[in-house]
This record gives structure tokens, C-alpha cells and sequence, in this order.
């Protein structure tokens, strides 16, 4: 059976999807015709096709023509033009697939093949941003890399991103050996011919960390592994210092016995005027990279600040796809509640792009755009899993304890530069001399070791200028409780 298809957008992208239909894959679709909001073109044909009308009158051409799917193929559009037209096609009970962003379209012809189904990262409001894959690649060539946090998502798909080129050896740290074992084995098959080698380890245990780097030799390290749950670190605020502060400085230190050229360590947006221990905890370890970056040798100590990732393990993504799946309702902090947001590709590839362009000591920044609200992208992902507005209710819980309204990415008394990559800011944090930064660790480390959580946030308090910490009970952090405000 011959599928019809409708395409918005009779641009130069639209119209080579629709050369494609009428040359290579005629036996199975049929192009209809375009929709496109240029009023010049509205009742013309375009390369013999006729021009529909705008697309508001999407459900009226569906009907007259017949329409089996439409394909959206406006390369430019925004997060708003496609959530309406994703809108419009669920209202006119029609499928509805996407075409490839500008910097694809750019770079050649439009396919077919090439087409597919809307994303989360469609909803972002920006292209997503693309990486100079030559450069990774010779930066990467025959080279060991060690990543820590191996088994959760944004350090299994830095060891995906890293697999595909020629590197020596890959060597995937962590403490949760199912997850270990799982990135293991979907390497092992995506890429038989690399060296895989699985260490299962705590960042916490100094002595076996600094052996494994020993014994492998790492060259370059990706440091994922951390706490990032901001209600738990609430609750568990030694934790945060073991984990997230503690396992950097044993990481740093393994990595100068071993001789290590790069260390690059993911950090957060939430470091940034920290609300809470979990962004407090990521700020002292970027403080700690800074400090303890070698200028004139090794190791190169390099921070990276993510915004929130699309579709990583524990983010608002899949947790809104389970709650929309089970019939709602979707559970979303505050109405105005606004965060920055990337993919997860994109996430990996600032962490490895990061690696070769640092010179120690900096904190590289995506730029991504404007912050998105959470309830407008609860919203999109609503009408991206077939339902209309008000199948699936939203509701608002509060801001928890250690959450902000909004996040920034720059902290007080930062400034920021451009790095040789046009979508990557770079910054330096204001650091605490060496010898107080140290003192101030092994008093954290004492405080985590005896339980002391109100000392804890007194003392991160104390070392970050532009910080508001303030005491939780263990119970209400643990539950998410919301934040009470006068």
C-alpha cells in the first residue's frame, strides 16, 4: 500500500524529501503536497507539488488528501513550532515524523532515511551542538582512557562515545558491578575489537583506585562518578563529601602517582550559586581540579558544568514518560520552575571535547540556549506520548529541599570567555589557596567520617561565597518534602 504523505515546509529541505519520494521511493509513498506559512507560496506549486495552504490547516489537508503521515521539514524550527505542529498532528490523528536539523542539512542532500520520529532533544529550542570528530579522533588515537561512574548513563555513553574511535584500551570503572557488567557487554558487541576491561571500585577507596592506575596507565580519565540527587544529598550530606568531594581528591591523586595527562571531571549547573549540599559538593571538587591543576606538567585538571541531561538515569525525562505511562499524574516542582537542558550525546562529546581543548585549571560551559520550563516540557512530552491536553494531569508538588527556582551556569564573581569551539564558554573559578582548600578538606572528611550533617553545611557554607545552604531534617530531605515558604 502506497502511504500519502504531507510535508510542512516547502523550503529547500521539503523539497528535497519530496524529489526523494518521487524518485527513489515512489512504490511505497506518495508526496500530497506542502504546508507552509510563507503566504507567498500558498496556493503555488513548488517543484510541482502544490502548497496547501499554512499550517493551521493541517487537519483540513489531512482530510482532503487522504494523508497517512506527515513529515515535518523546517530544519530551523523552534521548540514552540514543533510541539504545535506535534499538536496538530495528534489532534488530526495522524502520524508525524521529523526531518534533520540545519547543521544536517548543511553538511548534504536530505534522505529519507534520514527522517525520524520526534525526540525529547527536538524540544530544546536550539540545534543540538556538533563536534569536531577529526580532532577527537587523532586526540584519542591509541590512547588509554579510564572512565569512572562506567555503569551510570552519562558514563556509559561517554564509554560509547569513546568507543567509536581507535583508542587502545578502555578501561570502566564503578561500584555497581550489574551496571558495569551491562556497559561491558554492549561494548564488548558494539565494538569487538577494543580492549574492554571492567574494575569494579568505589572512587572512595584510595588505595585500590590509585593501584588500578598503576597497574593500566591510564591517559586520559573522564570522571563521572558522583552522587547527583539533590533531596538525597539533602539527607545524606557526608555522603555528598565522600562521594563527590573526597573520591575527586583520590581520583586527582591516583592520577598523579600514575602520571595521567587529563583528568576532566563532570560538574553541574547546580555549583553554580549552590542551593544545596549536592551543588556545594560539585563546587568544592571544582575548586579542587583548579587548585590542584599542574600548570607547567601533569595531570591537566579540567571541570565541565552540565545543565540537566535529556533521558540520563534519574532525570525528569524518563521520570515523566513512566508517570504519563501509568495514566499521570506528572509531578512537577514549581509552574515557573526553569532549567537548562542538553542531550545526552551532547553531554559526552563536551566531556571528550573538553579533554583535548583544556589546558587545566577551567571550567568549560555548553552553551544551550534559553532555560526551559519543566511544566512547558511536561507538557511536550505529554503530547509526544499521544495524549491531548488534559488526559494527563500535572501537579505541582513545591520546590524541594536544596532545589532552586532557577539555575544558573555562571557563579557569582565569574566571568566567562570563548574557547576556539563557538558553542563552549570557558570560566575559571575563584579558588581558596592551597593550604586552606586543603585544611578545609580534611575537616569535611573528619565531619562526613562522624555523621556531622549541620556541620557539614555550615562548612560548605563557610568556603562558598555565593551559597545558600540551610539545615534539613534527614527525614524530609529523604521524602523530596517541599520547600516552606512564608
Amino acid at each position: 500500500m502506497v502511504k500519502r504523505l504531507l510535508i510542512v515546509g516547502a523550503g529547500e529541505a521539503g523539497r528535497m524529501l519530496a524529489r526523494e519520494v518521487g524518485t527513489r521511493a515512489r512504490d511505497h509513498y506518495l508526496a500530497v503536497g506542502f504546508l507552509d506559512d510563507n503566504p507567498a507560496l500558498v496556493s503555488r506549486d513548488v517543484d510541482g507539488l502544490p502548497v496547501l495552504g499554512a499550517t493551521d490547516a493541517l487537519a483540513q489537508a489531512v482530510r482532503a488528501q487522504g494523508v497517512d503521515e506527515v513529515l515535518i521539514a523546517v530544519p530551523s524550527a523552534g521548540r514552540d513550532f514543533v510541539r504545535r505542529m506535534v499538536a496538530l498532528c495528534r489532534d488530526a490523528g495522524v502520524a508525524y515524523r521529523i526531518a534533520p536539523g540545519l547543521l544536517e542539512i548543511i553538511k548534504g542532500p536530505v534522505h529519507l532515511e534520514q527522517i525520524r520520529d520526534v525526540r525529547p532533544e527536538d524540544l530544546l529550542g536550539r540545534e543540538t551542538v556538533e563536534f569536531d570528530e577529526g580532532e577527537i579522533a587523532r586526540f584519542l588515537d591509541r590512547r588509554t582512557v579510564l572512565v569512572t561512574g562506567a555503569g551510570g548513563s552519562i558514563g556509559g555513553e561517554i564509554c560509547r562515545q569513546v568507543g567509536r574511535f581507535d583508542v587502545e584500551r578502555m578501561v570502566l570503572l564503578g561500584r555497581g558491578e550489574n551496571q558495569v557488567y551491562e556497559i561491558e557487554r554492549e561494548l564488548r558487541t558494539l565494538y569487538p575489537k577494543r580492549d574492554v576491561v571492567p574494575v569494579i571500585i568505589d572512587v572512595r577507596d584510595r588505595d585500590a583506585l590509585t593501584r588500578t592506575f598503576a597497574l593500566y596507565e591510564p591517559e586520559i580519565v573522564y570522571h563521572a562518578a558522583a552522587h547527583k540527587h539533590v533531596h538525597y544529598m539533602e539527607a545524606f550530606p557526608a555522603e555528598a563529601v565522600k562521594n563527590n568531594i573526597i573520591g575527586t581528591r583520590n581520583v586527582i591523586d591516583a592520577a598523579d602517582a600514575a602520571g595521567v595527562a587529563r583528568v576532566v571531571m563532570l560538574s553541574t549547573d547546580k555549583a553554580a550559586r549552590p542551593g544545596g549540599v549536592m551543588g556545594a559538593s560539585k563546587r568544592v571538587a571544582e575548586y579542587l581540579m583548579a587548585a590542584r591543576n599542574n600548570p607547567s606538567g601533569a595531570p591537566k585538571l579540567i571541570s565541565v558544568r552540565f545543565g540537566n541531561v535529556l533521558a540520563s538515569r534519574g532525570s525528569v525525562v524518563p521520570l515523566f514518560v513512566s508517570q504519563i505511562r501509568a495514566g499521570g499524574p506528572v509531578t512537577v516542582s514549581h509552574e515557573d520552575a526553569t532549567r537548562y537542558f542538553m542531550s545526552l550525546k551532547e553531554a559526552c562529546m563536551l566531556v571528550i571535547q573538553a579533554s583535548l581543548m583544556g589546558e587545566g585549571g577551567e571550567i568549560f560551559i555548553l552553551r544551550m540556549g534559553e532555560p526551559i520550563r519543566i511544566a512547558e516540557l511536561a507538557r511536550d512530552l505529554i503530547a509526544l506520548s499521544g495524549h491531548k491536553v488534559g488526559d494527563i494531569r500535572i501537579e505541582f508538588t513545591g520546590l524541594r529541599l536544596g532545589e532552586k527556582l532557577h539555575e544558573a551556569l555562571i557563579a557569582e564573581g565569574e566571568e566567562t570567555i570563548p574557547s576556539r569551539h563557538e558553542h563552549i564558554l570557558r570560566t575559571a573559578s575563584r579558588v581558596p589557596p592551597r593550604a586552606d582548600l586543603d585544611a578545609a578538606l580534611d575537616k569535611l572528611a573528619a565531619l562526613a567520617a562522624a555523621g556531622e550533617d549541620d556541620a557539614i553545611r555550615t562548612e560548605l557554607a563557610r568556603m562558598i561565597a555565593d551559597a545558600s545552604i540551610t539545615a534539613a531534617s534527614r527525614a524530609d530531605a529523604a521524602k523530596g518534602k517541599p520547600v516552606k515558604r512564608s
